[in-house]
Formats: structure tokens, C-alpha cells, sequence
């Protein structure tokens, strides 16, 4: 039997971060690597390439397109590859999706222009998704930005133009605040009760499983997919206990990765926990980013030893 991609959405899909080398070049056998790991663990359906997390804003449309063909490489037939479209120009987007389309992504995920967070016409944000849409044929996936992103986050009235578009399947709903994602997942299921909203507030996956959730894409299942499996599967069999008792565990990762300031650093921090690991020989990241201070390997090794993973922090001297 053939599973529809919105079924194979469901649940936990990591996503997943570009090893770089010490002069900033992509690291194709650590990406290798880390995809086979990742994509492994059972209860991981799918990955999200060229995410926030994958650094899609500083890599070129070569890369992009190389990091989706060693995603199909090395993860298993049947795992779920959305790769995410993000550029400040709609034609190229549209290029770009294109492209990552035919590099053998199953599905899109259209990320607004950064350039968005300053203030944009209700109509820009229609022409980019159309121009996408137009240049495509595979699932796409919307993405609701953080609340405190400016005005990337979409309105109700755009919200739901972009969902009665019959192309659009899902969203990874981002907004990063409990009470804008309870009220667009509302919004969505009483336009089309067959949308996929997935909770992808990393901070916040339990709120959101109890709200109610199709899954998630996010990065903390790239540094402990063991854990983020763990929570989705209480969660799904109503052991709110043993939720709990998981996010319990999970809670200082996630704040550690994503609320400490100064903001911005996620990336830095997730690759220093996978180096904290033994998982990456370097956790580069391109600039303008700096990889991670004294101070936040200290403050990720306490957390990753909470959540249950031991950390060696020798070789970690900034």
C-alpha cells in the first residue's frame, strides 16, 4: 500500500544540521554521517533539510541541491525528505524549489523572505508562494514564523488564503508561542480539516501535543532524536505522565539551544552538542555566526547530561 505523503509526515522528523570543515566548506562525509545516524533511530520518519538549522541562508543553490542528494543517499528508502526553500527573491525561490525538487526531495517547505521581518504587502507573501507553487509539482509546506520575528508571521487573512491553496499540504508551525499556534491551528482545521499542523516550537512540543499535533519537524531530533521519539510516543498513546516526565528531561536542552541569549545561536549550539557528543570533529559554522564560547559548551554539556547524555568536554577550549 502507497502512503500518502501527509501520512508519512506524521510523527517526528529531525532537522538536521551541515557539518562544516575548519575553512567552512561543507564536510560531505560528517553530513553523510550524520544523515545515516540520524535517519536510523526508530520512530524518525523523515528529515527537514536546508532548514534554519541547516544554515539554508548562507549556503549556495549548489549546496542546497548536494545536501538534499546525500539526504536521499544515506537515509532509509522509505524515510520522508522535505527540503526547505528560503531566498529573498521569489523567481529565485522558484528556481531553487525547482531544483531541490529534482535533486529528489519528497516535499517543500517555503520559509518567508528574511527581509519580511520589516513590514511586506499582504500580496508579496501571495506572489512568492505562487511562484513556488508554479515552478513545482511535489507536497508543499508552509512555515509560520516566530511571533516575535517582526511581521514574518502571517496574518489570519493570509493564513488562510495560503491554506484553501490545494497545493499547500502542511505547515511547520514555528510561531514559538502557545497561544499563536493553538489559535492558527484552530484556523486551519476549520478551513481544511486534512492540513497537517505540526508543532515545532522546540520548547514547546508538549503544550502543542496536547493541543493537538500532527508531528514535528525539528532540531533537537538531530542532537537527541531518541528523546523527541520518546516524548511524541507518550504523547500519541495519552501517557501524559511519561510525557512529562520526558519533557522534564528535554526542557534545559531546549532552553540552552534556543531561549538563552543572545538569540540567533541555535545553530552554533546544535553542533557543539553533537561535537559535545563525539559526533562532529568541528562544529564550524559560517559566518557571520562564531561557533560556540566557553560558556555555552559549559551550559549545553549540563543540559545534555539532564537529558541523559554523557559529554566530553575535552577539545572544547575556545
Amino acid at each position: 500500500m502507497i502512503r500518502s505523503f501527509l501520512d508519512r509526515l506524521r510523527g517526528i522528523h529531525a532537522a538536521t544540521i551541515v557539518p562544516m570543515k575548519p575553512d567552512f566548506s561543507i564536510d560531505e562525509d560528517a553530513l553523510a554521517a550524520h544523515i545515516s545516524r540520524v535517519a536510523a533511530v526508530p520512530g524518525i520518519n523523515g528529515l527537514l533539510v536546508n532548514g534554519h538549522a541547516g544554515e539554508n541562508f548562507v549556503l549556495s543553490l549548489a549546496e542546497k541541491r548536494r545536501v538534499v542528494e546525500i539526504a536521499r543517499e544515506h537515509s532509509p528508502e522509505d524515510c520522508l525528505i522535505v527540503a526547505g526553500v528560503n531566498h529573498e527573491a521569489s523567481l529565485e525561490a522558484a528556481r531553487e524549489a525547482a531544483m531541490l525538487q529534482q535533486a529528489g526531495a519528497d516535499g517543500l517547505l517555503v520559509f518567508p523572505p528574511n527581509s519580511w521581518a520589516l513590514g511586506h504587502a499582504d500580496a508579496c507573501v501571495i506572489e512568492h508562494h505562487e511562484r513556488v507553487r508554479d515552478a513545482t509539482h511535489a507536497p508543499l509546506m508552509l512555515y509560520g514564523a516566530p511571533v516575535g520575528a517582526g511581521a514574518m508571521a502571517y496574518s489570519p487573512s493570509v493564513l488562510r488564503h495560503l491554506v484553501m491553496d490545494p497545493r499547500f499540504v502542511a505547515i511547520k508551525d514555528g510561531s514559538w508561542e502557545v497561544a499563536a499556534y493553538e489559535e492558527n491551528l484552530r484556523l486551519i482545521r476549520g478551513l481544511r480539516p486534512d492540513f497537517s499542523v505540526l508543532g515545532s516550537g522546540d520548547e514547546h512540543l508538549l503544550t502543542s501535543y496536547i493541543i493537538g499535533s500532527a508531528g514535528s519537524q525539528v532540531s533537537l531530533a538531530a542532537v537527541v532524536p531518541e528523546l523527541v521519539v520518546a516524548l511524541w510516543n507518550a504523547a500519541e498513546a495519552g501517557d501524559w505522565t511519561e510525557a512529562r516526565a520526558v519533557h522534564e528531561r528535554l526542557y534545559p536542552l531546549s532552553v540552552a539551544v534556543y531561549r538563552d541569549a543572545p538569540g540567533g545561536r541555535a545553530t552554533a549550539r546544535l553542533k557543539a552538542c553533537l561535537k559535545l557528543l563525539g559526533r562532529l570533529s568541528h562544529d564550524t559554522v559560517r559566518p557571520p555566526q562564531p561557533s560556540a564560547t566557553a560558556e555555552e559548551l559549559s551550559t549545553l554539556s549540563a543540559a545534555l547530561h539532564i537529558a541523559g547524555y554523557p559529554t566530553d568536554m575535552r577539545g572544547t577550549e575556545q
